[in-house]
């Protein structure tokens, strides 16, 4: 039996409508949450992801604008920026886009971002507050995969929760997350010896590795939840066999493109799991829907409203 498909597109535009809702409702108590977005260069992936960022904000009502420093900006030239975006009262999100030019001390600029602002929640302080169980500002990709586990039903309480990957931005805090919703959870990487056969005692399977297809199905636990973060091009035609034979339909677009997407899960993976989320259409969508989430939660605790979950905005 085939596996269930996670539509992460839906949950995504449920989430923007309780975004939007929220935003509604503070705009008119006097209040409008703001997102400063910094991109520094040319960098065309960046832009296109800024320019979805920009957009979300504009259809949920969410004040935004646009700082473009040039590509020679120096670390100083942006800690100016990042100093004066803190301090700010109409700007309650600052997302500063990676990569930086290489001339650019990367972790010192993000430093720099107030920890009440950090969207991204990528500052040791967050981080911190995440791994106590504190009120803090949560990761957009990972806090995506919990609202996509929670709200397909999925219980994490008790489950066997396998992470391939350990990232700052990905792997551990959904690691932390699946821990503080109860999963016992296992970190995979690079150093970990015989993966499948930890990966096959997972019931909820977390791939985020940037490999494409690496998770084959004899990773994976018949009947297991399998969640995709990994999104990678392909254009090589040997690539796209291994991957996609036998199917047509990707065949077709993948010769009149010259290249697919596919996530870090091998697609004959949903021949054995229960559950799986799609790529694309699963995971990707939610990163900017929980982006705009934490710009209201975020607008909401630097006024003191205290505890801010979804279900309150």
């Amino acid at each position: 039996m085939a596996a269930t498909i996670l539509d992460g597109t839906k949950i995504a535009n449920d989430i923007r409508g309780e975004v939007a809702a929220g935003v509604k409702t503070m705009v008119a108590a006097g209040v409008r949450p703001g997102l400063a977005a910094v991109l520094v260069g040319s960098n065309h992936a960046s832009e296109i992801y800024v320019r979805g960022k920009v957009k979300a904000c504009e259809e949920l009502g969410i004040y935004s604008e646009q700082h473009t420093p040039p590509e020679s900006a120096t670390t100083e030239d942006l800690l100016v920026l990042v100093d004066d975006l803190n301090g700010r009262d109409d700007i309650d999100g600052i997302l500063v886009q990676l990569p930086l030019p290489p001339q650019v001390d990367a972790k010192k600029v993000l430093m720099a971002v107030d920890p009440a602002k950090d969207v991204d929640g990528f500052h040791p302080i967050n981080v911190g507050f995440l791994s106590t169980q504190r009120l803090g500002l949560v990761p957009c990709t990972p806090a995506g995969v919990i609202e996509i586990l929670k709200r397909s039903n999925i219980p994490t309480a008790g489950q066997e929760a396998v992470v391939v990957g350990r990232s700052d931005i990905v792997g551990k805090p959904a690691a932390m997350l699946l821990l503080n919703s109860n999963a016992t959870v296992t970190v995979c990487h690079s150093k970990t010896r015989d993966l499948p056969a930890t990966c096959r005692r997972a019931d909820i399977l977390l791939a985020a590795i940037g490999r494409a297809g690496m998770i084959t199905r004899d990773f994976v636990k018949p009947g297991a939840t399998v969640i995709d973060v990994g999104i990678n091009k392909i254009t090589d035609p040997a690539e796209f066999k291994r991957l996609f034979a036998g199917n047509a339909r990707r065949a077709q677009i993948f010769r009149s493109k010259g290249s697919t997407l596919v996530g870090d899960v091998h697609p004959n993976v949903a021949e054995v799991a229960g559950a799986i989320t799609p790529v694309p259409g699963g995971v990707g969508p939610l990163t900017i829907a929980m982006l705009m989430f934490n710009t209201v939660k975020a607008a909401k605790m630097r006024r003191g409203s205290g505890v801010v979950e979804l279900s309150q905005i």
